[in-house]
């Protein structure tokens, strides 16, 4: 396929995931910016101003970049895992296989996708937080690589999900059980400095970790882990999880019987 071939194909399969998250809104957009909502309500308001202070800040402020990147990542997650299974179980997946179309088209179509719509929730929880408390961006640049890459790596995931869930009830088994902790002990709602030696160590183990701590370093300066760390770290885990993506979609894992 040519160049013009190439994207064609990929802006197709990219306007028909924002097409499809935006024709149901209701259940796409609307619920995490109401989540989020009552978590500022409940732990920055009646909670934090029990807590006071952390890391210089007052605890609204803490928490805020946390929870937003904690919208963008179960967004973009959810996007892509629960789009590519129903083209499975619709065996719609089908046309896509036996088109020229090459593997890496495919993934990077999804993942835009998935992008697309964690970032929306992004921006849209972004300003929900405006209501609460006011954000003072303290590096740009550092914002929005983090949450391009964190958006993207979670799209990958989504899309080895996918590709190796053989029911619905695959389908929810990752975020529940595994995403779901990882994102509540991945220092969203509190510093890790205040964990014993030990569980410091734990927690430096957890990928959140260096995402919620590059983010809130954009915006408020503060982190627990060395912000090019964080980047580095998430780097890797995209290219570790894109490869394994590829292989997947190489051998047919999933959509080939």
């Amino acid at each position: 396929m040519n160049a013009q071939a190439l994207f064609t194909a990929y802006s197709t399969i990219v306007l028909r995931e924002i097409r499809r998250f935006t024709r149901i809104w209701p259940q796409t957009l609307l619920p995490p910016a109401v989540t989020m909502t009552l978590y500022f309500i409940i732990f920055g308001n009646l909670i934090g101003s029990r807590i006071g202070d952390m890391g210089g800040f007052d605890y609204m402020s803490f928490i805020v970049p946390g929870l937003i990147m904690m919208a963008v990542i179960t967004s973009s997650y959810a996007n892509v895992v629960s789009s590519f299974f129903s083209m499975k179980f619709q065996r719609s997946v089908e046309e896509l296989l036996v088109s020229p179309v090459p593997n890496w088209i495919i993934l990077a179509g999804y993942v835009t996708g998935g992008m697309a719509r964690g970032l929306g929730i992004g921006f849209i929880v972004t300003l929900l937080s405006l209501a609460f408390t006011r954000l003072e961006i303290h590096n740009l640049p550092m914002v929005v690589i983090t949450v391009f890459l964190t958006s993207a790596l979670f799209a990958v995931g989504g899309f080895i999900n996918a590709l190796l869930a053989t029911k619905f009830d695959d389908v929810s088994i990752v975020p529940t059980f595994i995403l779901t902790p990882l994102t509540y002990l991945g220092g969203v709602f509190y510093s890790i400095d205040m964990l014993p030696d030990f569980w410091q160590s734990v927690s430096m183990v957890n990928p959140i970790l260096y995402m919620v701590n590059g983010f809130r370093f954009g915006i408020l300066g503060v982190s627990d882990v060395n912000p090019f760390v964080s980047l580095g770290m998430i780097v890797i885990f995209i290219t570790v999880l894109s490869f394994v993506a590829l292989k997947l979609l190489e051998r047919g894992k999933g959509i080939r019987h």
